[in-house]
């Protein structure tokens, strides 16, 4: 049903890429590329290679670099008077916007490119921006906003037998379903993901899946094993691929894993860990997570009830600035747990 995963947005003299490549290698082959176009005047290779070295910068967590490179692919994609490949930069522009947490900015860049995508017949490109407003609003916390366009999409990828999209798809449904505490459902749709992934070498895919199995299977189920091993796996491949974001929220899921095993003290190291990954891609959304993780870590292995109800307060700031509501509700969740609302000031 589904082929080998690909990945569009390598276009061009860089469609040899495959989906596993290397996101170092990706930059030098997308920068030799584009060095390449510009000197020959080439304005439609120079954007099709500058969305490559865009999106191997974000992956990366290279922001500035990231935001430089997209901009000029647009730019490019412009002189060349190309709709589709204007798309797809404003599509890199949009989930550059999203990493950072800058969502407004983010559904503005990702809705332009779904019209343009439109506009210049590129259905990939049009899917592809669809999703990514869809995973802004469910990032969110708009669940009930996002699932049916979510459903969509999953549709649409399984009609046209696109096996990562279709990860993409169920892993997001995944995600709002453990969200909300169907966990069954979660771990069912999280499997599939997996699965088709794996047979389809989307190794990307692969490690999102397990990630979220390792979820699942720590929160339900309690085993606190089952669950670290799956997450070593998910690193493995992480690491192959020198995917930067996914490793940092590989460690966040891990701290997760032993704060609820009480296991505080490694959590704590997990926790601060990710953090200074988050910080060092100017990632605020797995900044925050992290920060609050390590707050409730600390708080479990002594910190000062005062200190502990000051930072939540903080954090809880930070959120409510960003627009995270989701993560917005665990700060409440946690003065709850930790004993420390009453003392909250507000």
């Amino acid at each position: 049903m589904y082929g080998k995963a690909f990945a569009p947005e390598y276009q061009g003299a860089l469609t040899t890429l495959s989906v596993n490549s290397s996101l170092t290698d990706v930059l030098a082959a997308g920068t030799e590329q584009l060095r390449a176009a510009q000197q020959a005047g080439q304005h439609g290779e120079a954007a099709r290679s500058g969305l490559a070295v865009a999106e191997a910068h974000r992956r990366l967590g290279q922001v500035a670099d990231a935001d430089r490179a997209w901009k000029a692919s647009y730019r490019a994609a412009r002189a060349a008077g190309d709709t589709a490949a204007m798309a797809w930069a404003l599509w890199s522009g949009g989930t550059l916007a999203r990493q950072r947490g800058a969502f407004p900015l983010a559904r503005r860049l990702l809705e332009l490119a779904a019209e343009l995508g439109e506009r210049g017949g590129d259905v990939v490109v049009r899917g592809y921006s669809l999703a990514g407003l869809a995973e802004t609003g469910r990032i969110q916390g708009d669940y009930e906003a996002v699932r049916r366009l979510h459903e969509q999409l999953l549709a649409e990828a399984r009609r046209r037998g696109e096996a990562r999209h279709t990860v993409w798809a169920l892993e997001g449904i995944a995600q709002i379903h453990r969200q909300t505490g169907s966990y069954d459902t979660a771990y069912a749709l999280f499997e599939e993901a997996a699965e088709i992934a794996g047979r389809a070498d989307d190794r990307r895919g692969h490690a999102w899946a397990l990630r979220g199995l390792a979820d699942v299977v720590s929160v339900r189920d309690g085993d606190t094993e089952r669950a670290l091993a799956l997450l070593s796996q998910a690193e493995t491949e992480c690491r192959a691929m020198d995917l930067s974001s996914a490793l940092a929220y590989n460690h966040k899921m891990r701290g997760n894993v032993l704060y609820r095993a009480g296991r505080y003290a490694e959590a704590r190291e997990l926790y601060a860990r990710a953090l200074a990954e988050f910080t060092a891609m100017s990632e605020p959304r797995g900044q925050a997570l992290a920060r609050l993780g390590l707050v409730k870590s600390l708080a479990r292995l002594g910190r000062d009830r005062s200190a502990t109800a000051a930072e939540l307060v903080e954090l809880a700031g930070e959120l409510d600035r960003l627009g995270l509501r989701h993560a917005r509700e665990m700060v409440a969740r946690a003065e709850e747990e930790l004993g420390v609302r009453a003392e909250v000031v507000r």
